[in-house]
């Protein structure tokens, strides 16, 4: 009896699993399983919460799943998701705009406060200017659900941590319009992971996930998470593969 496939969806800085509302969907109505959980702080609060608490939730996320299943991340999400890829966790990667791991140049060179006051300061203005691509709804949407963030986990990701390559099917999405990752770091990973990418013309950082062509996205995401399944481990056919 075959099993049917789980996708599990990382969100990234200042966000939640309402990021991947979208990509819930297209995976939803082609038969999958999805998990799109929020990362949540430490105990003591998202001041004292680390890199480290972060990784350690997505990797009992993927442990708790059943296979085959695909780690799906998005910016920090997808340097956690790549973390937890190790042996035996995950059947195929996905990585959007992923924040890279160490040895990977350029990085990240933002200052941040222990205390990113993403929600607390957010504004339509701003929310708009980092979604050039979104439409109006979407914007609003995202304006009323960011968050802060852990200036101590973005100090991390943003000076390197050393990952493990994983040896599952993978494949990384890139947007042309990404201020936050730089496209030539993207690149030196996907050549480090031996890994497929896509270069996403026009989409900017949060693109991807939240623009107008995020439905489109996910639908091709899908159609290769399924491809990459089928080549390594035994799954039905779904409906709608492309």
């Amino acid at each position: 009896m075959h099993a049917t496939p789980n996708a599990i969806f990382v969100h990234g800085a200042g966000g939640g699993g309402w990021e991947w509302a979208i990509w819930q969907r297209v995976f939803t109505a082609r038969g999958w399983n999805v998990l799109a959980p929020d990362l949540m702080p430490a105990a003591r609060g998202i001041a004292h919460t680390q890199l480290e608490d972060y990784g350690a939730q997505v990797l009992a996320w993927s442990a708790a799943c059943a296979t085959p299943r695909v780690l799906i991340g998005a910016s920090l999400g997808g340097l956690l998701a790549l973390q937890a890829a190790g042996p035996g966790r995950a059947d195929a990667l996905l990585l959007i705009n992923p924040i890279p791991p160490s040895g990977l140049e350029p990085r990240p060179t933002r200052d941040y406060a222990d205390v990113v006051a993403w929600g607390s300061n957010r504004s339509l203005a701003s929310t708009r200017a980092a979604m050039p691509d979104a439409d109006d709804a979407a914007c609003l949407h995202a304006f009323r659900r960011w968050r802060d963030e852990s200036g101590a986990v973005l100090r991390t990701a943003a000076s390197g941590v050393q990952v493990a390559d994983c040896a599952c099917p993978a494949l990384i999405l890139a947007s042309e319009h990404d201020a936050d990752i730089a496209l030539a770091a993207t690149l030196a990973l996907a050549a480090r992971l031996r890994a497929q990418w896509r270069a996403m013309p026009g989409a900017s950082h949060v693109g991807p996930l939240l623009g107008r062509d995020a439905a489109s996205v996910a639908t091709d995401a899908a159609a290769w998470c399924e491809r990459a399944l089928q080549q390594s481990i035994q799954i039905p056919e779904v409906a709608n593969s492309a």
